[in-house]
């Protein structure tokens, strides 16, 4: 059985980790160039191509 300061120091370790791993990701997309080619690990929010748009 985990006694209850256990977990809070697990709890408070797993919250800093996922905080590490937010900045780094953070600081990796301001590294990256403004309209540059997304990478194969981006997330979903990639750019649209106009051509594949509409004309207004």
């Amino acid at each position: 059985m985990i006694s209850n300061s256990e977990m809070i120091r697990i709890r408070r370790q797993m919250q800093r980790r996922i905080r590490d791993v937010v900045a780094e990701r953070r600081r990796a997309r301001q590294m990256e160039p403004a309209g540059g080619e997304p990478t194969g690990d981006s997330d979903v929010r990639q750019a649209t191509d106009p051509s594949l748009t509409a004309p207004l």
